[in-house]
C-alpha cells in the first residue's frame, strides 16, 4: 500500500525485454536506502517488486499485463520516474489509499491559464471520479477539481511540479491512472440493487 506522496525522482538506467514482459533498472538513492529483495516500490504509480538492489539502484520485472495497462510500456533509459516505497505501519497517510494497481492511462490535454491541468480519461474510469475526490496520476495523490464524462482536471502546486514528473509532462503525454479503490468496491456491492431497480424489481 502507498499514499501517493512521491519520495524522489528516479532515473531509468536500463530496459531489458523479456519473453513475458520486461526488466527495468532504476536509480533512486532514497528508496534504495533500506530496500531489500522482495520489497515493493511504486514506479510512476505502478507497484513493482524489487528483484535486485545495490549501489543506489534497483531492478524490477514488469509483466506483460502491467505493460499493456500502463505507460511503462514506453519507458526508455534516461527517463525520470516517480518513486515511492510502500508505507510502513504507523506512517502518516499524507495522500490517500493507493494500491499501486494501475487501472489504465489518461492523456494530458492542457494546462489552463487558471492553473488547472486537464486530462482525457476513458469513460470506463471517469465514472469513479467525483469533485474533490482523490485520484492517483503517475503515482501522485491529487484532488479532482472537475470531473466530466471523458475528462478531469487537477490543480498542481509548484512543489508537485518541481518534485514529480508532472512538472515536465507535455500535452499528449500518457500518464498512469489509479482511481479510488473504495469507489470500485461500492459500485460492485451496489450493482445487484441497481440492476434490480433498473428492471423495476
Amino acid at each position: 500500500m502507498f499514499t501517493g506522496i512521491v519520495e524522489e525522482l528516479g532515473t531509468v538506467e536500463a530496459v531489458e525485454p523479456l519473453a513475458d514482459g520486461g526488466r527495468l533498472t532504476i536509480s533512486g538513492p532514497v528508496v534504495t536506502a533500506d530496500a531489500r529483495h522482495g520489497d515493493s516500490i511504486a514506479v510512476n504509480g505502478v507497484c513493482l517488486t524489487v528483484v535486485e538492489v545495490g549501489e543506489g539502484r534497483f531492478t524490477v520485472d514488469v509483466v506483460s499485463e502491467t505493460l499493456r495497462r500502463s505507460s511503462l510500456k514506453g519507458v526508455a533509459p534516461g527517463e525520470k520516474v516517480n518513486l515511492e516505497r510502500a508505507m510502513a505501519l504507523g506512517d502518516r497517510l499524507g495522500g490517500h489509499i493507493v494500491q499501486g494497481h494501475v487501472d489504465g492511462t489518461a492523456v494530458l490535454r492542457a494546462t489552463e491559464p487558471d492553473g488547472l491541468t486537464r486530462f482525457e480519461i476513458p469513460e470506463r474510469l471517469s465514472r469513479y471520479l467525483v469533485e474533490k475526490g482523490s485520484i492517483t496520476v503517475d503515482g501522485v495523490s491529487l484532488t479532482v477539481v472537475e470531473a466530466g464524462d471523458r475528462e478531469f482536471s487537477v490543480a498542481l502546486i509548484p512543489t508537485t511540479k518541481q518534485l514529480t514528473t508532472l512538472g515536465v509532462r507535455q500535452p499528449g503525454d500518457e500518464v498512469n491512472i489509479e482511481v479510488d479503490v473504495l469507489a470500485k468496491h461500492l459500485e460492485r456491492l451496489a450493482r445487484p440493487q441497481l440492476d434490480g431497480l433498473a428492471r423495476g424489481e
